[in-house]
């Protein structure tokens, strides 16, 4: 059966669904379908010729709603255990499974821990259990990368950002005059909703539509200014950049800003947006120490400054939001620090298949800092809830462990490089 949702005015996406979904209606019989869907589509036509003003509006946006929530319920539907089904001979349902990828792996194969902190690299590990992911834990007010788990996948692996791309839009939104984090966009004639909320709860159309007022030149524009599409870390062996796309998908930019199509971001490139976030708008080269020899030679080197200091706080209201009230409270259970984060639920565009559930943060108690990434690729219940779950045990972990960062004389007194190019400041 093939489902077409269509967002007018805003995007187009198309979604195949082979087979049944588990629904609690039965099915009609086939005898009764064609002349069903004649009528359904007869009484459709009719009555869109008879829409027009602001009715025609709202009932776009209204439309635009429900697609959207179909699509999320979809990607996050808790029986995506099996994506897939058909009906036997004798009705009942065959199940197959889809993903590419296993949700269940030792990810700790391959990892050289030789410069790594050894407390962060314990909480990190012990966090992500079984799962098969990588979780990146950096310190945001120096780009030290404190610990990688799978380092494979943090260094090589590229996906789909998901709703995590929202940060992005959403001090591009800023700084461009288009919202602030508390004007009221309208997406259906009763319904409203303002940034804090919006990336609290991870709206699509709120974002689909700030996507379309900025257009694809601006949405292109600040998405390499936030260093997507090039690499985040310096001289670190093995690491891949990501992609941006140089032209509007095919979905459009709705879908652009709303589920990060046309982008591939890596842990690593989520990891600095976070901590650029976090620290006020300096970006720095993330960097890997690969022996304690390293780090003791260890200088930090700025990449670029960015212009946010005036929009991070509207930002982190939101992101706070959502580990308070929002898709992220997994991440806030018995916690004794302030914890702000964005999910990502999303199935990959470029690699069907592969589920993947994100989830960017950042912790503050005191003075102390510490930025966390978690990535989970696989088919059975991965989303960006159970990404922050793991993130909140992170941080968790590194409280049980009295975990109290890098002293912060010593990362006072360090000397900072400054690697900039011409015209990438804000």
């Amino acid at each position: 059966m093939t489902l077409v949702i269509t967002r007018q005015g805003l995007l187009t996406a198309t979604l195949t669904v082979i087979g049944a979904f588990l629904v609690a209606t039965p099915a009609l019989p086939s005898t009764a379908a064609p002349s069903t869907s004649a009528s359904a589509a007869k009484h459709k036509h009719k009555k869109h010729k008879k829409t027009a003003g602001t009715k025609a509006a709202a009932s776009t946006a209204v439309a635009t709603q429900e697609a959207t929530q179909t699509q999320a319920a979809v990607l996050h539907s808790t029986g995506s255990k099996v994506a897939l089904s058909r009906r036997s001979r004798r009705g009942h349902h065959v199940y197959y499974n889809p993903w590419t990828e296993p949700t269940y792996a030792d990810s700790t194969m391959g990892d050289n821990i030789d410069g790594e902190d050894l407390v962060v690299r314990k909480a990190a590990v012990d966090a992500l259990g079984p799962y098969n992911g990588t979780v990146v834990v950096a310190d945001p007010q120096t780009g030290r990368i404190l610990s990688i788990v799978n380092q494979r996948l943090a260094l090589q692996g590229a996906y789909q950002p998901c709703s995590t791309v929202k940060m992005v839009v959403s001090l591009a939104s800023l700084r461009e005059g288009i919202v602030n984090s508390t004007t009221s966009v309208h997406l259906t004639r009763r319904y409203s909703m303002d940034m804090t909320d919006a990336l609290a709860r991870s709206n699509n159309l709120y974002f689909a539509k700030l996507g379309q007022e900025l257009g694809f030149d601006r949405v292109e524009k600040y998405a390499k200014l936030y260093g997507l599409g090039e690499k985040a870390g310096l001289d670190i062996p093995g690491e891949q950049a990501g992609f941006l796309t140089a032209e509007p998908p095919q979905t459009g930019v709705g879908m652009m800003t709303s589920f990060g199509d046309g982008i591939r971001v890596t842990p690593l490139e989520l990891t600095s947006i976070v901590s650029t976030i976090a620290n006020g708008g300096t970006m720095y080269y993330l960097q890997y120490p690969k022996s304690q020899e390293e780090v003791g030679r260890f200088i930090p080197r700025i990449k670029r400054e960015l212009d946010i200091s005036d929009l991070v706080s509207q930002v982190r209201t939101g992101m706070m939001g959502a580990v308070e009230y929002g898709t992220a409270r997994r991440a806030s259970l018995d916690q004794s620090e302030q914890i702000f984060g964005k999910t990502g639920t999303c199935t990959d565009t470029v690699q069907p298949g592969v589920h993947l559930g994100w989830f960017g943060s950042f912790s503050e108690a005191g003075n102390k800092k510490v930025a966390v990434v978690v990535l989970l690729t696989g088919g059975r219940g991965i989303s960006g809830p159970i990404a922050s779950g793991i993130a909140g045990a992170v941080y968790r972990n590194l409280a049980a462990a009295h975990y109290s960062g890098v002293p912060q004389l010593q990362q006072s007194s360090l000397p900072t490089a400054l690697i900039s190019f011409p015209g990438t400041n804000q």
